[in-house]
């Protein structure tokens, strides 16, 4: 019994010695604070990729940076070990790319990690925006294609006549004008139809030589002589040659030799259909084989006659369509270069061009001054969409698609614009895909982020800023407004 007192108490003692070292050792280890604890870094607590070693303001959505501390950092797991985390991503839809676990809305699929060492190697200076940010400010992309392209060359021309389309009536026989039927510029006169009759005491005196030819004909086919027939015959056929070299048509040498009585007057008939141009006949009017009486024109088909300046002539060639339109507003007319002239007019410098066009309900009115769009081509040239390119006057800029929400800003040299594309004539390759819309959005982001790469220590994260830190102090970013995590 005295034994077992003598145990337990020696039990209490060494549980109170126990006790009291463990109280001391605790009392001994030193509280830890917040100031105590190890800062790695500093984050934007609505954009984790953003990293920083300075406390202080995010740039791009104005949040204040919160410390990541060395004791409260993810347990890393084997399978991650020490490796950067990137972004996250659509396992099926690598496009679609976050800054935070989830799920992607479109498809339902759980977004996975993506790994520096996993990711490919992105150009320095390239900006990356998740594909819900490109889908809220609007991002379109276009590529850059090999095209067709087309020039426009304007200038003005006027309306002619066509010249392989005028007729001029003359006379072929001398004699004075009884009737005229058409008696005034500007009609319109169909093919074959009378203009005027004359009478001619010559084209008279060869219709009777006609009849008695013909008598003679009849009298020496009796002749037994063969020879006498046979010049009886030839004398008509003179006869009746002659009349028709005067134009007497076959109709009116009939007449004449069925009634046996010469025509008076003969009527000359329009040679072509259009319109009277010219009208040099009056009734009484002595006329001769030199005397143009009309000039007809078919005004079916006209030239445009057109000035070219001497810079765009190589340009041109026979062929090229051209639009031309009026001042007056109304539809335009297609014509086409049927002739290029070989001087170039000396005071003014230009070159005159033919083109041809149907004038349909004779729009086209000699004399008349017309607009003139003249296509012609230039060949393939690689183009983007004109809103691709963001032109400051010093530099011309275009955003290259990498995939997984990256963008790389690169330096192309833009020429001239085709319609609603640009021409590139360096810095780009066909197929490259571009940002083709909110092309200034991105731009102010990239300024923005490269601003704050400036800006950040050393150790900041090269994702959010690619350019070198200035010589001197640099200014503090501008806040953007609008951004989509405020």
């Amino acid at each position: 019994m005295k034994l077992l007192k003598i145990l337990v108490l020696a039990a209490v003692v060494a549980a109170a010695f126990g006790g009291g070292y463990i109280y001391r050792a605790v009392k001994a280890r030193p509280a830890t604070s917040s100031q105590d604890r190890k800062i790695l870094y500093y984050v934007d607590p609505m954009h984790p990729a953003y990293k920083s070693d300075k406390p202080g303001i995010a740039p791009d959505c104005g949040m204040k940076l919160e410390p990541v501390y060395a004791d409260d950092g993810p347990t890393q797991s084997p399978a991650t070990g020490n490796r950067k985390l990137l972004y996250y991503r659509d396992p099926k839809d690598p496009k679609y790319t976050a800054d935070k676990a989830g799920v992607n809305p479109e498809t339902g699929n759980t977004l996975e990690p993506v790994y520096a060492e996993e990711a490919s190697t992105v150009p320095a200076g390239a900006l990356r925006i998740p594909i819900e940010r490109q889908q809220l400010v609007g991002v379109k992309f276009g590529t850059a294609e090999w095209t067709e392209s087309t020039q426009s060359i304007r200038t003005v021309g006027t309306v002619t006549y066509d010249e392989t389309r005028l007729a001029m009536v003359h006379s072929r026989v001398e004699g004075w004008v009884e009737r005229v039927l058409v008696d005034f510029t500007g009609d319109f006169v169909k093919k074959g139809q009378p203009l005027l009759t004359i009478y001619s005491p010559e084209l008279l005196a060869s219709q009777q030589e006609l009849l008695l030819a013909r008598r003679a004909r009849d009298l020496m086919a009796r002749n037994p002589m063969a020879s006498a027939a046979e010049g009886g015959t030839a004398l008509f056929d003179a006869a009746r040659r002659r009349l028709e070299l005067w134009d007497l048509s076959p109709d009116q040498i009939t007449q004449v030799l069925e009634t046996g009585e010469p025509i008076r007057s003969v009527t000359l008939h329009s040679p072509a259909t259009g319109f009277v141009l010219k009208r040099d006949v009056f009734p009484n009017q002595r006329v001769t084989q030199d005397s143009v009486l009309y000039t007809i024109a078919d005004l079916s088909r006209v030239w445009i006659m057109a000035e070219v300046f001497e810079s765009d002539i190589p340009q041109v060639k026979p062929g090229a369509e051209a639009r031309v339109s009026f001042t007056s507003g109304a539809a335009p007319i297609l014509a086409r270069v049927a002739y290029i002239q070989p001087q170039v007019d000396p005071t003014t410098r230009t070159l005159k061009v033919r083109l041809e066009a149907a004038n349909p309900g004779v729009r086209l009115k000699p004399d008349m001054f017309v607009n003139i769009d003249l296509s012609v081509s230039g060949g393939k040239r690689l183009t983007v969409p004109s809103g691709a390119v963001i032109d400051t006057g010093n530099r011309q800029t275009v955003f290259i698609d990498l995939g997984n929400g990256y963008l790389e800003p690169r330096q192309v040299t833009a020429t001239e614009r085709i319609a609603d594309r640009i021409v590139i004539t360096s810095g780009l390759a066909g197929g490259e895909r571009v940002v083709a819309s909110a092309t200034f959005l991105i731009d102010s982001e990239s300024q923005l982020k490269a601003a704050a790469g400036g800006m950040g220590a050393p150790g900041q994260h090269q994702q959010h800023g690619g350019a070198a830190p200035p010589a001197k102090t640099p200014q503090k970013a501008p806040v953007p407004q609008g951004h989509p995590h405020d």
